[in-house]
């Protein structure tokens, strides 16, 4: 089966944040250009300045892996936003060297003073930092995305060290595998994707730490110290019960994959299991963290 290219225009506000959910919703890379390149003194300078949130309309294009569904991927990128899916143009491209354009297109990133997130074709910038290897696969989970730094930086702060931690919705494994990294005793990853738990598993070899992934909540007994669920508003609403049940009384719980203005309603559906923090945000998005009652 050939790699597909899905591309369409958006204004230019919105090509950062939606860059950043195509690649969490699987995308294996994203390439952005000026929509009315050429067309006037303004645009072609804007283009030459390599701004492409300044640019009027801009054109993305998204680089989808063989057997995926590129029109599902982009209408769930845009749900992330809260936006309805553009038009979209999608092609069969000819054989090339995909793999190294994927490389190219994700760099390690410093989460923290102390924390990186560097893709297993990289060498770690700091070899003294808490660096965890990542190759995302067709999971969510890059650690480029404003969610996921969110939900690290969270844990680096709430993870003391020997406390179990649920990853609900855990897609690459980063978070459940940064908790151990960061002194967790154990982490649970759950999600219902196969190509998500296949990709997790491989990346918690790769960082020698054992996860057990799971593909559904049937298997989880006992409730974790620690929970996230960096998903979306209305499945977390949905989850809320389930959620609660698998916090253990005084555990630490965080919400993400939330935009700000759902922030409210997503809190109000914890309220009866949870006492929360003032939220955090970053891009647009928020994290909701409480304390299970």
């Amino acid at each position: 089966m050939s790699w597909l290219s899905v591309s369409f225009e958006v204004p230019g506000e919105q090509v950062e944040a939606l860059s950043e959910a195509l690649l969490e919703a699987g995308a294996a890379s994203v390439d952005v250009a000026d929509a009315g390149a050429g067309s006037t003194a303004e645009d072609a300078a804007r283009a030459s300045a390599g701004e492409p949130q300044s640019w009027r309309r801009s054109v993305i294009s998204a680089l989808v892996r063989p057997g995926a569904d590129a029109v599902s991927l982009v209408a769930t990128a845009c749900a992330r936003l809260g936006i309805g899916p553009p038009p979209t143009r999608v092609r069969e491209l000819a054989d090339a060297d995909w793999v190294r354009a994927i490389h190219d297109q994700l760099a390690p990133v410093r989460v923290s003073p102390r924390l990186w997130i560097v893709p297993s074709w990289h060498a770690p910038p700091d070899p003294e930092a808490i660096n965890i290897a990542l190759d995302p696969g067709l999971a969510f989970g890059t650690g480029h995305h404003a969610t996921t730094q969110m939900c690290l930086r969270w844990l680096e702060r709430v993870v003391r060290g020997g406390e179990t931690m649920l990853d609900f919705g855990c897609g690459s494994g980063i978070l459940a595998i940064a908790a151990l990294k960061l002194g967790a005793a154990r982490a649970d990853g759950v999600d219902v994707d196969e190509q998500a738990l296949l990709a997790a598993r491989s990346n918690a070899l790769h960082n020698r730490v054992h996860v057990a992934f799971h593909g559904g909540s049937d298997a989880l007994e006992q409730p974790a110290r620690i929970v996230v669920a960096n998903i979306l508003a209305h499945p977390l609403i949905v989850l809320a019960p389930l959620l609660a049940r698998l916090t253990e009384k005084d555990g630490r719980l965080a919400l993400a994959g939330v935009l700000a203005a759902q922030a409210g309603e997503v809190r109000t559906a914890y309220l009866p299991w949870f006492e929360f923090e003032a939220p955090e945000e970053d891009a647009g998005w928020a994290l909701l963290s409480g304390t299970r009652r």
